[in-house]
């Protein structure tokens, strides 16, 4: 059965306690639910993004290992990524990739489906469903 990357886009910020909670409670609610289906195969909640480092080797293979502390943000070969804060440029969309499930179903339908069950996908994140190449066989 085909497996689909759901990759959880929101504003990363910071969340009160009960807010928290209750998005917590309704990843739990999903993923329940969707597992009872046999529709989860995986799935993780991320760090926030400034735990994140980016490595890129410039150069080609065997070449010199960059490591840029932050998420990966765009750009090509050697281009020095520059970040900035929302205090700084206040247009740029701060929305991080937050987490993923991965989800086994019978075609992209169903995958869109499941994806709109996610709780940022109706509380003002978005999800990027992307069909898995499939290297492992089941």
């Amino acid at each position: 059965m085909p497996v689909y990357a759901a990759l959880i886009y929101a504003e990363e910020g910071e969340a009160t306690p009960e807010e928290w909670a209750a998005i917590m409670a309704d990843h739990n609610e999903f993923s329940e639910r969707a597992g009872a289906a046999g529709v989860v195969a995986g799935g993780e909640a991320l760090q926030d993004s400034n735990t994140a480092t980016t490595v890129h080797v410039q150069g080609g293979k065997g070449g010199e290992v960059i490591h840029t502390d932050g998420p990966f943000l765009g750009g090509r070969g050697g281009q020095k990524l520059e970040r900035r804060t929302p205090a700084e440029d206040p247009a740029e969309t701060k929305e991080v990739l937050g987490g993923f499930y991965l989800l086994k179903c019978q075609d992209l339908d169903e995958a869109l489906s499941w994806a709109a069950q996610i709780p940022e996908a109706w509380n003002g994140g978005r999800i990027e469903v992307r069909p898995c190449i499939g290297f492992t066989q089941e």
